[in-house]
């Protein structure tokens, strides 16, 4: 079997750590007896600022065509104003395959030292599912002088479309403002997700996050919805929180917790949370999944643009999200092996990236890794 994979490594540290994703991944698909064809992409800032250039239709068709997933390094520098890359790359690309599932594990390994007095791994492993396509992240939005003006803006999904047309009449202060969109069709699937996927990993309870008591209109659509699928699977409980709640649960109680599912804002705030108390930003992984489709997978930290060219950044969450793929592809033993593998240098100690306290390159952390699979 082989897999052509579309690879991005993108900005600052992302084509370090890459580069160690890329060499577990070939070690884990040698032992397994499966092939990876790497197919190379340079999106990022650099061809951004030579060329002008984001990602095109043609290179986004040309992926559909040929790859079965994307493996992406990291976004963002400082010589681009913030947004531009995040939007005109990542968000692009997230819409266009339709990638509406974002999976974060909330996972705390042996031998990784926990902020959380008293946590151990027992007490921090759980799933977040976040609504990938929707809510304040549509993109649409503007600012409005004081006085009357006309605005259009519209919404294009592969589920639905939408138009707003605005009479804005300002008085005393010019505005800005952001429209937030949930559709039942796009709530409904990235729910029933949820619960399939706790259904698999024979979970019993499923948290659904919104702030409903504020926001009215748009999250107790989201709570009716997930009232309506939470009612089809009856061995499954499922509650509700808001966002600020679970946030304080998340420290204090981390271990109530089986898979959270929330909308798109929420659940990009909460993951980053989750990430810190499974150990930092290192070891955070995250999938944007299509399920019927092509998903993508990438570290959830940012490029890191001062340690470039370092050889210092941890690579453990770009190989994790390595294993996330392999998952989602289903060569779930190698998966797994990544996984294990990660899991025992850890627990040996031997080998430490600054970030956990230790003095090992990124190199030397995925030659680590390699080492391990091999055993």
């Amino acid at each position: 079997m082989k897999y052509k994979i579309a690879v991005m490594p993108g900005d600052g540290i992302g084509p370090e750590i890459i580069e160690q994703g890329r060499k577990v991944l070939d070690t884990v698909s040698e032992i397994h007896h499966f092939d990876i064809d790497w197919i190379h992409y340079d999106n990022g800032a650099d061809k951004y600022l030579e060329t002008g250039e984001l990602i095109t239709e043609y290179t986004l068709k040309e992926i559909k065509k040929s790859c079965k997933s994307i493996y992406l390094g990291a976004l963002g520098d400082p010589r681009v104003k913030p947004g531009i890359l995040e939007k005109g790359i990542l968000l692009k690309t997230r819409f266009y395959f339709d990638q509406y599932v974002n999976l974060r594990p909330i996972k705390l390994l042996e031998g990784v030292e926990c902020p959380l007095k008293d946590k151990t791994p027992k007490d921090i492993n759980f799933d977040v599912i976040r609504e990938n396509t929707e809510d304040f992240y549509v993109g649409i939005g503007n600012r409005a002088k004081i006085g009357k003006s006309k605005q259009e803006l519209e919404v294009i999904r592969s589920l639905y479309s939408v138009k707003f047309g605005l009479d804005i009449d300002t008085q005393g202060s010019d505005i800005a403002y952001q429209i937030g969109v949930i559709s039942k069709k796009g709530s409904k699937r990235v729910i029933e997700y949820a619960f399939d996927h706790a259904k698999k990993l024979k979970k019993t309870k499923v948290t659904a996050v919104d702030k409903a008591n504020v926001l009215d209109s748009v999250y107790s659509f989201w709570r009716e919805t997930v009232d309506e699928v939470g009612k089809k699977y009856p061995s499954i409980q499922y509650e509700f929180n808001y966002v600020d709640a679970i946030t304080m649960w998340f420290v204090k109680n981390p271990e109530w917790f089986q898979v959270v599912v929330a909308p798109n804002m929420f659940g990009d705030i909460i993951t980053d949370l989750g990430a810190m108390i499974q150990g930092g930003l290192g070891l955070a992984p995250g999938g944007n999944i299509n399920p019927h489709g092509i998903s993508m997978f990438e570290p959830i930290h940012g490029s890191a643009p001062k340690y470039k060219g370092q050889n210092v950044a941890n690579p453990l969450a770009t190989i994790w999200a390595g294993a996330l793929m392999l998952s989602e592809l289903r060569q779930q033993k190698a998966s797994d092996a990544v996984i294990n593998a990660i899991q025992d240098v850890l627990k040996e100690g031997k080998t430490k990236t600054k970030d956990l306290g230790g003095n090992n390159s990124c190199s030397q952390m995925g030659d680590a890794i390699v080492k391990k699979l091999k055993i």
